[in-house]
């Protein structure tokens, strides 16, 4: 009977966050893959999710300690999901959101090649498209990039980057633009987790019942998370080195909709308030990806639901708002 195969060994950079703990449930239903947690030294959230078989410590800016790192997690391959995320903080710390996710990412790379890890998924966003014009709609990986926000042009920059490691074939990068994705512990600063907190508040009488928002009119390609860490895993395995690739379900819907989905599921009368705090610079109107190439390159087929990663979502907030739990200790 022959050997059972080695487990792929995966370091997840940003393991305190919310997809790396959807990954953890993820990994733990598989055999083919272990993950070990890469998280800051001062990171608030010690504990590795569940699922991760190990853990090293490192800041994505000191290279020489993440270089370290990674040589003793000994991974095969890294999903990089660390980074600032936030457009909104974008705008409040520009200088830190760049060093973020240009020069950590670099540092990060440079500590690959020195491991000789096979492969690299580096992790971008749809805001990298920027303004866009009707009859662009799906946008395809080859559409010009127009970054409007600091967070944008710090995710261009990244890719860019990411070109240039693929280039030197020391190591295998395959990078994604991930469209909008939610589920359970979802950060309160990502505006359908802040309608559900808020529901979940007012459900319980700590808050007036009235939600405050941006803008509803926003068009957005909406995931389940895990649908999300599905196309990660694929990619990872099949994805074409030095290519980007739309991760996302080719759909549009306005955040109204969003909003109205999470109020149906609860039994309170709310008003809404358009709160001109949560408008931003550059609230682009519609983006909807078009995910041919994942389709493509992995045969990617959705199984999740978006109407089931919000209940997720919002079961999440009363339970977390019935704890008393901190707004700000939430994953991002």
């Amino acid at each position: 009977m022959p050997a059972a195969s080695k487990p792929s060994r995966i370091l997840v950079t940003g393991a305190a966050g919310f997809v790396a703990s959807h990954l953890g449930e993820i990994s733990s239903e598989r055999d083919d893959i272990e993950l070990v947690g890469l998280q800051r030294p001062t990171s608030v959230t010690r504990v590795l999710p569940a699922g991760f078989v190990a853990g090293v410590e490192a800041d994505l800016l000191d290279q020489d300690g993440l270089k370290a790192a990674v040589l003793e997690a000994r991974p095969d391959a890294i999903i990089h999901l660390a980074g600032q995320s936030s457009v909104h903080e974008s705008y409040r710390n520009p200088g830190g959101t760049l060093l973020a996710n240009v020069l950590g990412t670099q540092h990060l790379l440079f500590a690959a090649e020195a491991a000789r890890v096979r492969r690299v998924l580096v992790v971008g966003s749809a805001d990298e498209y920027g303004e866009v014009k009707p009859e662009d709609i799906p946008l395809r990986e080859d559409r010009p990039l127009a970054p409007l926000s600091p967070y944008a042009v710090s995710r261009v920059a990244q890719g860019a980057l990411c070109a240039e490691f693929a280039r030197r074939k020391t190591v295998e990068i395959v990078r994604t633009r991930t469209f909008p994705h939610t589920g359970k512990r979802r950060g309160a600063v990502f505006a359908e987790s802040s309608f559900a907190r808020q529901i979940a508040e007012i459900e319980l009488e700590r808050a007036t019942p009235v939600i405050q928002v941006g803008n509803l009119d926003a068009i957005r390609d909406f995931s389940d998370v895990r649908d999300v860490i599905h196309a990660y895993l694929l990619l990872l395995e099949r994805g074409e080195s030095g290519m980007t690739y739309n991760v996302c379900s080719g759909k549009g819907v306005a955040m109204r909709e969003i909003l109205s989905a999470l109020v149906a599921m609860s039994t309170v009368k709310v008003d809404i308030h358009v709160d001109p705090t949560r408008l931003r610079p550059s609230d682009l109107p519609v983006l909807v990806g078009d995910p041919s190439r994942l389709l493509s390159a992995t045969g990617f087929a959705p199984t999740g639901s978006l109407d089931a990663a919000l209940a997720d979502l919002l079961a999440d907030w009363r339970a977390a708002v019935k704890r008393g739990q901190k707004m700000d200790a939430r994953h991002s």
